[in-house]
């Protein structure tokens, strides 16, 4: 008598994790390398105790991530950088590293160059790169090494993955990896620029509609049948 129920309900668990997806992308549409995220769907067949017909219901199993470029914006600022192939930038987060594809780094006050959000930037040797206080050009060539006036100051470690689906989002734009990488030989640094967030907003907006008028429409559909289980047990219990 439930079947349709539980149906319904996995469908609406499912509609509620793709909106929780959407929304985020929307909101990191100005994220600087943010790769926008998609959910995965299949069918899964249950037979549950005492019903004789299984229930096909929905069921999300994953997330993957779109590798589609976003746009290179140009800055000006000597920090930035952007990556143009497949390639992330390594950051130091506490005792782990993270891999992202911002490039809108600064110098920090103690002279290392970091993140936005104050992460340093790693180098192929896996320390942070320093920037003493007298540089009067910061230079950041296509193979990510590092220079001033007086010479180089350390290179960027950049690293390519086979799978990028392979990397976990862990928030502000950075992935923690489940398998090695390898030194970059697809990518190449663009000075002064920054790559854009690749969410593309009117596609967002319109997968927004769909998810929330199927979501509305299972919720009437579970309501309809609610409410006729309902009317079946009171018809039932008259007699």
């Amino acid at each position: 008598m439930e079947n349709s129920i539980y149906v319904g309900l996995s469908r609406s668990i499912a509609l509620q994790r793709e909106m929780d997806t959407v929304a985020n992308n929307i909101a990191n549409m100005n994220t600087a390398g943010y790769r926008s995220q998609h959910m995965m769907f299949k069918e899964y067949v249950e037979k549950p105790r005492g019903i004789q017909e299984p229930l096909s219901m929905v069921l999300d199993y994953g997330q993957y991530m779109s590798n589609k470029p976003g746009s290179v914006q140009l800055t000006g600022r000597e920090t930035d950088v952007a990556i143009s192939g497949p390639g992330f930038l390594s950051v130091q987060n506490g005792d782990e590293t993270l891999y992202t594809r911002a490039g809108n780094l600064a110098r920090s006050g103690t002279g290392e160059l970091v993140t936005a959000d104050g992460k340093p930037v790693l180098t192929d040797g896996g320390g942070p790169i320093n920037i003493p206080d007298n540089s009067i050009e910061i230079r950041i060539s296509e193979n990510g090494t590092v220079s001033n006036q007086d010479g180089e100051l350390g290179r960027l470690a950049i690293t390519e993955f086979e799978n990028i689906n392979q990397l976990d989002p862990v928030g502000e734009g950075m992935y923690r990896a489940n398998v090695e990488g390898a030194a970059a030989t697809e990518t190449r640094l663009i000075q002064g620029a920054v790559e854009g967030s690749n969410v593309n907003p009117i596609n967002e907006m319109t997968r927004m509609i769909s998810v929330h008028r199927a979501y509305q429409s299972t919720q009437r559909m579970l309501q309809n049948e609610h409410e006729r289980q309902t009317n079946m047990i009171q018809k039932m219990t008259r007699t």
